[in-house]
């Protein structure tokens, strides 16, 4: 059993019913679109851009979606409506990054280090309950994981991390608010190696009073985490709340110019008809989407599975 098998239990259906309130609105959006159309023209293109905007894929996406599907129209020369969606799903799936790094690559290159995650993102975004959820999911395959809680600008953000550790089972290493974030991290890598941990997953602090202030904090943290192991943090992962659809493609950029980020998460993608930001963030930003939040149980924080998320958007609503 690999990793993250763990993470694929009913997923199906857990993804389905996460993904309902984007579903609902991209599914019938397309199919009011192309009605009473036979094959697909200017004005069913016209309307599918307006569609994919409106589902927050983002103008740039839209836009290269629409070129793609009018050159196998040229191609072709008749497209069906039917065939319109077997077209687009494959140009949405053809344009998500996949993920190129995962704990057991990590373990046969540096097979003496755990698998370090940096997690940044601003607050309030689902920060430390994805790195609460992560940790279970860690945990529950029998890793064995290990927190550091660097984010000491807000005090709620360590006492909430010490609560989820707490919750899952896991040892973290705090040194109150106000404390040295590189320090912190520092001492988390230390006891990683002096206990033998199997995944580190370091929380970073949300907001800095500008950019550079971000920047030199990031930087920081990691050159410390250099010195414990050579190639940590072998992921430095971004979350983003998929509710707030544009938004987060301009916090992704804004974090992208601070440190280099190589995975993201979205959460809350259940609460939202915003799906679509997942497909024009990876796009715009050629960075792989590896967990999805689609819910608010343990489990509900799935490895990104690209062929499953645009299945169950075209898929037709339950209700």
């Amino acid at each position: 059993m690999g990793i993250f098998d763990f993470f694929s239990k009913g997923k199906k259906e857990d993804l389905d019913r996460g993904l309902e309130k984007t579903k609902q609105s991209f599914f019938s959006k397309i199919t009011r679109a192309i009605l009473g159309k036979s094959k697909v023209d200017d004005e069913v293109l016209d309307n599918l851009e307006e569609v994919l905007i409106s589902s927050d894929v983002g103008v740039a996406t839209t836009l290269k979606i629409i070129e793609r599907i009018q050159k196998r129209v040229d191609r072709d020369k008749v497209l069906n409506t039917e065939e319109l969606n077997t077209v687009l799903k494959e140009e949405i799936t053809g344009l998500l990054v996949d993920s190129t790094i995962s704990l057991e690559q990590n373990k046969q290159l540096n097979p003496n280090e755990p698998y370090v995650i940096m997690v940044v993102g601003v607050n309030g975004v689902g920060k430390t309950t994805t790195i609460g959820k992560l940790a279970h999911q860690f945990k529950t395959s029998g890793k064995k994981v290990i927190l550091g809680a660097a984010d000491t600008f807000r005090a709620a953000a360590v006492d909430q991390l010490i609560i989820w550790s707490q919750r899952v089972g896991v040892d973290i290493v705090q040194q109150g608010m106000n404390a040295d974030p590189a320090s912190v991290a520092f001492d988390t890598l230390q006891s990683a190696k002096a206990n033998g941990a199997d995944v580190v997953i370091i929380d970073t602090a949300g907001r800095l009073h500008n950019k550079v202030n971000l920047m030199n904090e990031l930087s920081k943290i990691k050159r410390v985490m250099t010195k414990v192991f050579p190639n940590a943090p072998h992921e430095i992962l971004l979350v983003l709340d998929g509710s707030t659809g544009q938004n987060a493609y301009e916090q992704a950029k804004q974090f992208a110019q601070a440190t280099e980020i190589n995975a993201l998460a979205i959460t809350k993608l259940d609460g939202t008809a915003k799906g679509g930001v997942v497909i024009g963030i990876s796009d715009q930003m050629q960075i792989p989407v590896k967990y999805i939040g689609v819910g608010e149980k343990m489990e509900d924080l799935q490895i990104f599975d690209k062929q499953a998320f645009v299945e169950a958007l075209f898929s037709e609503s339950a209700h």
